[in-house]
């Protein structure tokens, strides 16, 4: 009874959010992937376990640990990590775990289902493909690859596999986000006429090295050889972000990229701006720099009639209420006044940022110093995400769409890094182009 209150409070309790238990279907629109995520599906499963591996127990798979340790219907069978402090850490939290140090061990073993792959962008797909192989239902963090080549070796092994093939785009199984997405494709703001996405930091993006040998190993995220840099880092979730609000992918991009700041020998960026065009004319720019962390991270929704800031989970009209009478008055006094400048005319006067008091996506929200809006614990739609892969490893059902929208972010972040590297114009390659796509 006390498992069946657990999936009540977790599942359940989203579904119910979003208005699944009601038996409503609007939400499927926005989101297909979330069709097989619910209660019938539930009570299939109850009772049941996913016996589930993690590869690699850094500090992103250490954060799933603690996810699927309050999941009730996940057991971890075992952890496997080549880093022998990571590995130790890893199963202090799970002690009846069998350890590994070689992934391909861990996959002979009969007793696991699934697996969680936590590894550098450069191991996603060769351990995706050998998971898939071996016959194992298969998560895998973003982005997909790190080239576009390994992007559809991934995705056409995939359509020929019965497995379950997830990937860590959590924004979709955000709550907040789901229902902005909702909410702008009911036409709330209007048309699409621009939409804004950075990130911003102030890190030097390294980790402590104990020795030197080690420095590519725990610093991978700064050297080509096993990382795309900001774009597949960071951009990925965001572009996720942008195509889901246009129901539609950019068919090119130009960017500039450099090494502004942190010169202390790393291959990638610090420092990227991106755009990306859709065919409509409507574009997407991206920022990311992390020696200033001032404006933090946002995807800005412009549409003709008001603006959605989706971290945030607010949103703005174009037009509001007229103000009381006083504080009216007291504006066309002051734009009488200034105008009247005999230097010039009302053309100096700038375009000013119109900014009202918000109105919120959901109730419950707070504003953090970060950055973020979260509604009661820091989630981000993790937890969802891979309580829905445990179940999926049950049933066996794949989930629509979720393998096509990481490859779609996943090859325009590869686009954007190749606009910075060459400095040019980058169209969507035809030959990676797969029947999902819309232009």
């Amino acid at each position: 009874m006390k498992e069946e209150k657990q999936v009540d409070l977790g599942l359940r309790q989203f579904i119910k959010n979003l208005g699944y238990i009601a038996g409503g279907t609007a939400m499927l629109g926005t989101t297909p992937w979330l069709q097989s995520f619910t209660t019938d599906a539930l009570k299939e499963i109850k009772g049941e376990k996913a016996r589930i591996g993690l590869i690699r127990t850094g500090s992103r798979g250490v954060y799933h640990i603690h996810n699927l340790l309050t999941i009730p219907h996940a057991e971890i069978i075992a952890l496997c990590d080549d880093y022998e402090p990571n590995l130790k850490a890893a199963s202090e939290l799970c002690p009846n775990a069998k350890k590994y140090t070689d992934y391909r061990k861990l996959l002979e073993s009969n007793e696991i289902d699934g697996v969680i792959i936590s590894t550098p962008l450069h191991w996603h797909a060769p351990m995706v493909l050998d998971a898939l192989a071996a016959g194992k239902h298969t998560f895998c963090e973003k982005s997909m690859a790190l080239t576009m080549q390994e992007c559809k070796s991934v995705y056409d092994t995939y359509l020929t596999s019965d497995k379950v093939l997830y990937f860590g785009m959590q924004r979709l199984f955000d709550e907040k986000y789901i229902k902005a997405i909702q909410m702008i494709h009911s036409g709330i703001i209007g048309d699409i006429v621009g939409i804004r996405c950075h990130w911003f930091r102030n890190h030097d993006w390294r980790r402590p090295v104990p020795s030197s040998e080690l420095e590519r190993k725990i610093n991978w995220r700064l050297y080509r050889e096993s990382s795309a840099g900001l774009t597949t880092e960071l951009a990925t979730h965001q572009l996720e972000v942008s195509n889901w609000s246009m129901k539609k992918i950019p068919e090119s991009v130009v960017g500039l990229g450099d090494i502004t700041f942190w010169k202390d020998g790393r291959e990638v960026y610090d420092s990227v701006s991106l755009t990306y065009r859709y065919r409509s004319g409507v574009k997407t720019t991206y920022e990311s720099l992390i020696a200033n962390r001032f404006n933090g991270m946002e995807e800005q929704i412009l549409g003709h009639k008001g603006t959605m800031e989706l971290a945030k989970g607010e949103y703005f009209f174009e037009e509001v209420a007229p103000a009381p009478g006083i504080l009216q008055l007291i504006h066309d006094i002051e734009l009488k006044l200034f105008s009247a400048v005999p230097i010039a005319g009302p053309s100096w006067i700038p375009e000013t940022a119109k900014r009202q008091k918000p109105n919120y996506v959901m109730n419950g929200f707070t504003h953090t110093t970060s950055g973020s809006s979260m509604i009661g614990a820091d989630k981000d739609g993790s937890d969802h995400l891979i309580s829905a892969f445990c179940q999926a490893v049950i049933t066996g059902e794949k989930a629509k769409n979720i393998v096509e929208e990481c490859y779609a972010s996943t090859m325009l972040c590869l686009m954007g890094n190749q606009a910075m590297a060459e400095q040019r114009k980058i169209d969507f390659p035809q030959e990676y182009i797969i029947p999902y796509l819309k232009f």
